[in-house]
């Protein structure tokens, strides 16, 4: 598998200078296996995406809040006519699926239903484990306001798991742990640093040492942390990961390539 960083920013995109190098756009992850395609999550990111595929890409939303799905209203592939893309969202079934996604993106708050676009859009729900074609998909429930789901994807004998939006609670670290023991990659939400975190506890979000932690109790091979606060400069997320000084530990940067 190969996973691009197509935006790493958490909560909003920003544009300012001096966040260049870890990019502004918001939550997107592409994974590629062959000619299989998933991107984890529909930021500002998708909007750097490549449209055109071999087969139809999955969508999969790991929940609805707005940076996590900005990207489609403007995702370019959605307007090709007879170009299939699937969206999968967490849901009870996909008449819940289509009614959530569809509230978001139609009026007042968007023009346009996405189902109305013209290319082959098909919302449903997200029920794992599934298959998207080589790429075996899992999840199990996170711990974010609103609800987030973790995913595992795998492929032969590697896999990544993505917990965005995750916010430390014993009982569901010891469920994440069992869930990501011993996988390639781990994304992890690092959006604070420790005095952040104090001040925003019950926001849903977490802090690199909580990811090393997690890390280290799994045996994860390396932690790519994610959702970068809109508000840190590259400086200081530069001085994070130096502070860290790990050479599997590492912080995203929006259009990094890495390979599983």
């Amino acid at each position: 598998m190969k996973l691009t960083v197509l935006g790493a920013r958490g909560s909003m995109a920003v544009s300012e200078k001096g966040r260049a190098r870890f990019g502004g756009a918001t939550s997107c992850y592409m994974v590629q296996a062959g000619d299989d395609c998933v991107f984890l999550d529909a930021g500002s990111g998708l909007l750097s995406a490549p449209v055109h595929f071999p087969k139809p890409p999955l969508i999969l939303l790991s929940h609805l809040h707005l940076d996590h799905v900005l990207g489609l209203g403007m995702y370019a592939r959605l307007l090709l006519e007879g170009e299939k893309t699937v969206i999968c969202i967490p849901a009870e079934n996909d008449e819940t699926a289509r009614a959530q996604l569809n509230g978001l993106f139609s009026p007042p708050y968007w023009p346009v239903a996405l189902e109305d676009y013209r290319g082959d859009v098909e919302i449903r729900c997200a029920v794992t484990p599934m298959q998207a074609g080589s790429i075996r998909i899992e999840s199990i429930s996170g711990n974010h306001p609103s609800g987030c789901r973790v995913y595992k994807l795998s492929c032969g004998e590697k896999s990544l798991v993505y917990a965005t939006d995750y916010e430390h609670d014993e009982a569901s670290f010891d469920r994440l742990t069992e869930f990501a023991a011993g996988t390639d990659l781990l994304l992890y939400d690092g959006q604070y640093d420790e005095e952040e975190y104090l001040r925003s506890k019950g926001f849903g979000h977490s802090t690199p040492n909580m990811g090393i932690e997690l890390m280290e109790r799994c045996k994860a091979k390396h932690l790519l942390l994610v959702h970068h606060s809109p508000f840190a400069l590259d400086a200081q997320l530069l001085l994070r990961q130096g502070l860290i000084d790990r050479s599997n530990v590492s912080f995203a940067q929006e259009g990094e390539v890495l390979s599983l």
